[in-house]
């Protein structure tokens, strides 16, 4: 009996959802009723396409991402899990990490990040805790620029003066995450807005974007990259922003260019 209750009390709850304007599957991944997913970036410029591997398998769709290609979320298990990433058709991994206990309800990220030596990883455990009744976008930023290493994420209406401001995300380092990993992601309200990265504690932009909207219930992971071309020819602040749309779109990267004249 307890058991039915809980369950028509989710029901409940996402017809509420649904009659509001919300999201369902959001509710579902707040009740942690929903199995664990996650998704790949691959941020490497000048790379050849990367396989995805979590505990030593490429799962559904998950193989020969190309540089700033991003995967559709996919389902996986609870638990400790491995995850790495190998040259397109191999299992041998350039660079490896674990999530100690993945949990139902719960995003994950994996990126392959640029390094000057070798290639790095970065991970991201989303807990996915949004408001039953919220509509509100969710937003996090990555720095995978080994080009710009601690930057100042803004997320702005356009005409914004940042100097009046404080950053959306502030302090974002290479290789982590703000908010961080395990942490869950800001709140914006839907709507029209551009996007500004600053060196972190700087008011002068490197990177400016052309309005964009953003949706009601969206979620997005705002990754910085390098320009595109090998390593050894990455510019200091040479940048772009990768927008990783969470929920299967079908257009699951968007790249947010620069319009600032001189990158």
């Amino acid at each position: 009996m307890k058991l039915i209750r809980t369950m028509a009390a989710v029901i409940g709850v996402a017809s509420v959802l649904t009659a509001c304007g919300g999201s369902g599957s959001d509710a579902a991944k707040t009740l942690g009723i929903t199995d664990p997913e996650i998704h790949f970036e691959n941020a490497v410029p000048g790379s050849s396409p990367y396989d995805f591997l979590v505990n030593g398998s490429a799962p559904g769709g998950q193989t020969n991402v190309a540089y700033l290609g991003v995967t559709n979320f996919t389902n996986i298990g609870t638990g400790a899990t491995t995850v790495a990433y190998a040259a397109t058709g191999t299992k041998t991994a350039l660079a490896s990490g674990s999530f100690p206990d993945v949990a139902n309800g719960h995003e994950y990220t994996v990126i392959a990040l640029p390094g000057l030596t070798s290639p790095g990883i970065g991970m991201i455990d989303d807990p996915f805790d949004k408001g039953l009744l919220s509509n509100d976008a969710r937003v996090r930023a990555f720095n995978a620029s080994a080009n710009a290493t601690n930057l100042d994420i803004y997320i702005v209406p356009a005409g914004t003066n940042i100097n009046t401001v404080s950053p959306t995300m502030a302090g974002v380092a290479f290789s982590n995450a703000v908010p961080a990993s395990g942490q869950d992601s800001l709140y914006l309200s839907g709507g029209t807005y551009i996007a500004i990265a600053t060196v972190a504690g700087s008011k002068t932009a490197i990177f400016q974007s052309a309005s964009f909207s953003l949706a009601n219930n969206a979620d997005w992971l705002v990754t910085t990259v390098p320009i595109s071309g090998t390593l050894s020819q990455l510019l200091p602040g040479q940048i772009h922003l990768l927008v990783a749309q969470g929920g299967n779109t079908g257009t699951p990267a968007i790249e947010l260019t620069n319009s600032l004249t001189n990158q």
